[in-house]
């Protein structure tokens, strides 16, 4: 029973004649737009009919007895059980001409030449040839007409199918058709005149095979084949069943009821079926694969929507029940026994087996068995044979019947899939099994303890040192009696082993730096013989450590030592590895040269080698020690030319003598001696303005300093100092320093002692420091210039002096003379202090005459004083 929706779709009006003909085409109306797909199209009004392209047509000739006529169109979907309803209205034409005295009354004629689309049923049963429809031109009321057809089923494919009476117009089927192959035809019609003349239009007519239901349904394929899990919900759907009619598609010949027809095995319905679309779905709760492994069902398609006289066929669906890992496995024992000989490594001892239901070879019946309990040491392992599902027990590592003369291991069982829990079932526990390994005593041969001796040895030991014992054990006895010991030859022949008691010994000297030993170890095997000649080996490996074999050594000992005298950097090197080679320790070891030297860290294998003070010109042979990390003392001698040059590429390896020498002057030499001439005059006019007369005896505190061209960077005079407190001037005869003249420098050296003056140092009452040179009270040439070593000797004891006294005065008299406190204003300039007592060490500051051209080295040496 179907039970249909039905609801109006819209409302049409149609405005026609009041009198309206047989087969006269009222109108048309849009179907598709109030259903897409309709079964059924009827008329409420048995004097109109409905084709399917909408065109609405007079069946009987209808005459408006009122201004209004109604009916229904009622269009049905049979598959989709939905009902839709079309109002139309037929209104009559209101005429608007107004008709005059004289108009001829036009009477109206039949149109024949128009008709509706033309039926006729498939496979009709005759009698042939059949009238299928007519058509007729109005212009046979006035002229002799001749009809002709042209088209498919008369002059085309199918030939001679239909053919058309010439005088007439009546069309005539000549056999039977069939819908599948043609399901409508269009033939041209033609009216003309025995003379040629054609009235009308050629005229296209449709005649349209009306379906039969002579095709019976049909599976798309022979065999569905499904598969669906076991213990599957009800409702989840396994597959669908699709069956095909060839018959006129959207009628009743097509609409389709499918049933299951009978189910093997013929127990519980286990599956259903939806009669409209074919779909199957679990229905049975409880799908168990190991009782019923596969279903076969075989079910029935019929059309005319599943009624008894519609045509059907069979299809056949076969349901493979797919296994899930709902049985867990189980030992078919519950303990197992072995035996295996103590040592055998590598060697199956025993098989066992279990019980699953699943489906052989699927993951949920492929075996995993595991050691849980007595495998600490890891001496056994279990795996699955892949073909027979056991599981094989193998020892990995050797048992020691001394140690342990049984061992019980428990082993269990699992699947390679997850256990899934069947509906109404119990959680099942893991199956376990024991298995009792009984260890057999054989006779084994020594055993080294450990296996793996490391001998570390300092390197470059005296051949035949001792470096430690290697024993091995009978595992029967526990002890080392009756066992010899050698080393198996073509290994590195560093050790040698004693043959009864084990002792190592070196057999040539390890060094680190030879051949093979570069590596820094070996791995030497060693055998162990009982007295049965049963053997065991163990390893030593030798590891060379390092040693304090090399002494440290300079790298560099030549040097050439300038006027600038810059610290020369020493460096030294040591072949050992730490803790062996650096920090290195320097020394002078003579000690006359330690007085004039020193040496200065620079980093931990540098050092800075530099004089004390001014030294004469000359080479000197220092010996110096290098001392290492690890004690060891290299002695170095370092050669250093203390040259009067100004770069180290004039000494060739000698000292640089500053007289006795040829010398060729070029142009630029020529040239810089004018402009060092002139210099010096300006120099000595200077001098001329600032000494006066009496310059001979001036006393050390006049600014000489003031005399010299000095670089400097202020721009205001400097600061006259006028207080004679700060180097008071006393005159004594007590002698307490003396000097040493070597070549052309001179140098003073003043000893402890007080009321001394730079003028007394030679003695006799001399109160200048030009009575210094030797003569007996000479005066110098230059009475204002004194070298460096000269003022620094002088005014040192002497600031020591006031520095001692401002520390002792209680009133902080002669502190607040002499000692200042002043602000930290920045780094000091190049240029150096203007100050009185600062002239002495800014005439050092012209050694930027060193860097002059060669040319100038002649100006260069007038303008500084040695």
């Amino acid at each position: 029973v179907l039970s249909l929706c039905c609801e109006a779709c819209k409302k049409v009006v149609f405005r026609v004649p009041s009198e309206l003909e047989a087969e006269k085409l009222v109108g048309r109306v849009d179907l598709k737009e109030c259903l897409q797909s309709a079964d059924f199209i009827s008329s409420s009004d048995g004097n109109f009919k409905i084709l399917e392209d909408g065109s609405v047509y007079t069946t009987s000739a209808v005459s408006l007895s009122a201004e209004k006529k109604t009916f229904t169109i009622l269009l049905k979907d049979i598959q989709e059980q939905v009902q839709k309803k079309i109002h139309v209205s037929l209104v009559e034409e209101e005429e608007k001409k107004t008709r005059h005295a004289r108009d001829t009354v036009l009477k109206r004629t039949k149109r024949r030449w128009g008709p509706i689309p033309s039926v006729m049923i498939e496979n009709s049963l005759g009698p042939f040839p059949l009238q299928i429809q007519q058509v007729q031109s109005d212009t046979a009321q006035n002229y002799t007409i001749y009809y002709s057809a042209s088209g498919p089923g008369i002059d085309q494919d199918p030939k001679g199918l239909f053919y058309i009476e010439r005088e007439t117009g009546n069309i005539f089927a000549t056999r039977a058709v069939d819908r599948e192959q043609y399901p409508s035809f269009q033939i041209i019609c033609f009216a003309t005149t025995p003379d040629g003349y054609s009235p009308e239009v050629p005229l296209v007519h449709t005649i349209r095979i009306e379906d039969d239901n002579d095709n019976a349904p049909y599976f798309t394929q022979d065999v569905f084949e499904f598969s669906v899990p076991e213990n599957s919900k009800p409702g989840v759907v396994v597959g669908r069943m699709t069956a095909e009619d060839r018959d006129e598609p959207y009628t009743l010949h097509t609409t389709l009821k499918y049933r299951i027809v009978s189910q093997n095995p013929p127990v519980t319905p286990a599956f259903s079926l939806h009669g409209d679309t074919g779909v199957i779905a679990v229905l049975l709760p409880q799908l168990d694969r190991e009782l019923v492994s596969s279903y076969t069902l075989l079910v029935e398609a019929r059309d005319m929507a599943g009624q008894p006289f519609g045509l059907c066929t069979t299809g056949t669906a076969v349901i493979r029940i797919e296994d899930t890992n709902d049985n867990a496995p189980s030992f078919r024992q519950a303990q197992y026994e072995t035996r295996v000989e103590e040592n055998r490594v590598n060697v199956e001892i025993l098989r066992v087996s279990a019980i699953d239901l699943d489906e052989p070879g699927s993951p949920g019946s492929g075996a995993v068995y595991e050691i849980i309990r007595g495998n600490d040491d890891q001496s056994f392992e279990i795996t699955t044979d892949k073909n027979t599902n056991e599981g094989i027990l193998c020892v990995v590592k050797g048992l020691d019947y001394e140690s342990a003369k049984q061992r019980v291991l428990v082993i269990a069982v699992n699947n390679e899939a997850p256990y899934m829990l069947a509906p109404h079932s119990q959680q099942l526990s893991q199956s376990t099994s024991s298995v009792t390994v009984h260890v057999l005593d054989v006779d084994e041969g020594p055993v080294f303890k450990p296996c793996l001796l490391r001998i570390n040895v300092k390197e470059c030991e005296d051949i035949g040192t001792s470096i430690g014992r290697y024993l091995a054990e009978d595992p029967e006895t526990g002890n080392s009696e009756g066992i010899s010991y050698r080393i198996p030859p073509g290994q590195c022949n560093w050790i040698s082993i004693g043959e009864k008691s084990g002792e190592v010994r070196t057999i040539k000297v390890l060094d680190r730096d030879v051949g093979e030993m570069r590596r820094g170890q070996c791995n030497i095997t060693v055998l162990a013989i009982d007295r049965n000649g049963k053997t065991g080996t163990g390893t030593i490996q030798v590891c060379i450590q390092p040693g304090n074999k090399n002494y440290p050594r300079i790298t560099k000992t030549d040097y050439i030592m300038c006027r600038d005298r810059k610290p020369i950097c020493l460096t030294a090197e040591d072949g050992d590895q730490s803790p062996y080679s650096t920090p290195f320790v320097y020394r002078i070891s003579d000690r006359s040269l330690a007085s004039m030297w020193k040496i200065t860290r620079h980093n931990d294998n540098s050092v800075y080698l530099a004089p004390k003070g001014d030294i004469p010109f000359g080479t000197y042979q220092i010996p110096v020690d290098v001392i290492d990390n690890g004690g060891k003392v290299g002695q170095n001698r370092v050669t250093v030319n203390v040259c009067d040059c100004v770069t180290p590429t004039e000494c060739n390896g000698s000292t640089r003598e500053l007289s006795g020498g040829n010398v060729t002057l070029g142009i630029w030499a020529i040239l810089a001696m004018i402009l060092g001439s002139l210099l010096l005059l300006l120099i000595l006019i200077t001098i001329c303005g600032c000494c006066g007369a009496g310059a001979m005896q001036r006393h050390v505190t006049d600014d000489c300093a003031n005399h010299n061209l000095i670089i400097s960077n202020t721009e205001a005079p400097g600061e006259e100092v006028m207080d004679h407190n700060i180097i008071p001037l006393q005159t004594t005869t007590d002698q307490g320093g003396y000097g040493v003249k070597t070549g052309d420098q001179q140098t003073f050296e003043m000893v402890k002692g007080r009321g001394h003056t730079l003028e007394s140092v030679k003695g006799g009452g001399h109160q200048t420091l030009g009575s210094v040179k030797e003569g007996g009270g000479q005066n110098m040439m230059d009475t204002c210039r004194y070298s460096y070593s000269e003022w620094h000797n002088f005014t040192h004891p002497r600031l020591g002096e006031k520095v001692h006294l401002c520390r002792q005065d209680e009133e902080q008299k002669h502190s607040e003379d002499y000692l200042l406190s002043y602000n930290y204003e920045g780094k000091g300039s190049l240029a150096g202090s203007v100050g009185c007592c600062s002239d002495q060490h800014e005439e050092e500051a012209l050694d930027f005459l060193d860097q002059l051209e060669p040319k100038f080295r002649t100006l260069a040496e007038t303008c500084i004083k040695r």
